[in-house]
């Protein structure tokens, strides 16, 4: 549907009192939907074309602060104004909400109108232009795992988030009784998105309490993105109506497994898999190897946009699932890439580093351009690992925020693949994530201390 028809269906359903509001979203480096609600009238009557925001937007920590340090926006520049520029093509309802719409927007310079390159959106949109160019669609898939709570987010928050209860007492790992009793909150998370035009899957009760995980189909490595951020939006919108709050941080608690957001791709051309060759003993082209050889070799380099704060180092532990170290296996949960479908035309590698905390656009851009990188040099891809792969002497992800600092500040493949610009940004962002903890004193700090130090 071309964007004449977009909005004519759109007024056509504010005419009839159908839509009210449309929300105008960003996606901030975070992952977050940022952005405004338009009345549909004035909306639809002109504002569809382009909207303003502060460029400090695509500068802040998670408390929404404005640290110093960033080339693009700053005190001294005044922080001055982005166009957030609407996509009709992403145009869609907001079942959850009454009376409203959403509609996703590239982020562009006010003054040249061209792309924010380190705005995540523009990042991502980069890399996959890169494979279209050399003939190839990215298309991928990523698993939202969160936890419930049985008290609000409010109430939570006023209690100083201590004493946090799941809403579930035991592991429900694929347990239809337990996550029978969380359906009140699950079934409209489902069916809301689903009617938003995300193509939801199922849901199911993860390996610990309280704990779910939704699944949305595969899909260009765009789209999933959006629905990704969409989806994750919902459910904590849909948590909090119904008087609950779901958390996406990857470590909640040190005696509870973490939660993490896997990542499939593959890539296509002309409409088949790129990554199947019948003829290979997995099913794996040669294309696919170079593909898996990149991202093995790069697994340091990208870390950052897969683990983006100091919590989400607390999940890397071994006999959790959780991956440690950069090998590739078939059909292993505990390796850091999974072959998937191996021997079938749905093969496909699954990334399980990432945690719940991830932004989407940022992560797969990550993957992509370390994928793109194994296909240009056509790296040679190492035989799978057996056994228990959290043993061994193969390379370690990354253990903490300082050391994917330094992989990403000192990746040349990404400087090639992005820009110095976009680097140097995210290198800033995870410099303020490290510099604001070290200024924090910790409650287990306190305790542990307070009386034998």
């Amino acid at each position: 549907m071309g964007n004449d028809a977009i909005l004519a269906d759109l007024k056509a359903k504010f005419e009839a009192g159908e839509v009210d509001t449309v929300l105008v979203c960003m996606v901030d480096m975070q992952g977050r939907l940022m952005g405004k609600r338009f009345h549909a009238g004035h909306f639809v009557a002109g504002a569809w074309e382009e909207t303003h925001c502060c460029n400090y937007l695509l500068a802040t920590d998670l408390e929404m602060a404005t640290p110093d340090g960033y080339a693009s926006t700053s005190w001294e520049r005044g922080y001055g104004d982005y166009v957030m520029k609407p996509d009709l093509s992403t145009l869609r309802p907001v079942p959850w909400l009454e009376g409203t719409a959403m509609v996703m927007c590239d982020m562009l310079d006010h003054h040249t109108h061209e792309e924010v390159p380190h705005a995540p959106r523009s990042i991502l949109k980069k890399q996959v232009n890169r494979l279209k160019a050399m003939g190839y669609d990215a298309m991928c898939a990523t698993e939202l795992e969160f936890f419930l709570f049985e008290k609000s987010f409010d109430q939570i928050r006023k209690e100083g988030f201590r004493d946090l209860e799941p809403i579930s007492g035991y592991n429900e790992d694929y347990h239809i009784l337990q996550t029978t009793k969380e359906e009140h909150v699950m079934r409209p998370i489902r069916n809301h998105l689903w009617n938003a035009g995300i193509p939801v899957e199922n849901s199911k009760g993860e390996a610990e309490t309280g704990q779910e995980e939704l699944n949305i189909k595969y899909a260009p490595a765009m789209d999933t993105a959006e629905y990704h951020s969409i989806a994750k939006n919902a459910v904590k919108e849909i948590a909090w109506q119904h008087g609950h709050a779901a958390t996406f941080l990857p470590k909640w608690h040190h005696d509870k497994v973490g939660s993490s957001s896997h990542v499939h791709q593959s890539l296509w051309a002309d409409g088949k898999p790129a990554f199947y060759d019948a003829d290979d003993a997995l099913g794996m082209s040669v294309l696919m190897k170079n593909y898996m050889a990149g991202l093995l070799k790069y697994a340091a380099d990208y870390t950052y946009f897969m683990a983006p704060y100091i919590n989400s180092y607390k999940r890397f532990m071994k006999g959790t699932f959780a991956p440690t170290r950069i090998i590739w296996s078939v059909d292993n949960r505990t390796a850091g890439f999974r072959l998937c479908g191996d021997g079938t035309k749905a093969v496909r590698v699954e990334c399980r580093i990432p945690g719940s905390d991830m932004n989407p656009y940022l992560a797969m851009a990550g993957m992509l351009a370390a994928g793109i990188a194994g296909i240009e040099e056509g790296l040679e891809l190492q035989s799978p690992t057996t056994g228990d792969v959290y043993q061994g002497d193969t390379g370690m992800i990354p253990g903490n925020l300082r050391a994917a600092r330094d992989g990403l500040h000192g990746s040349s493949m990404l400087r090639a693949a992005m820009g110095d610009e976009v680097v140097e940004h995210y290198t800033r962002a995870a410099e303020v994530e490290i510099e604001e903890f070290e200024r924090v004193v910790t409650d287990w700090e306190i305790a542990r201390g307070f009386e034998r130090a």
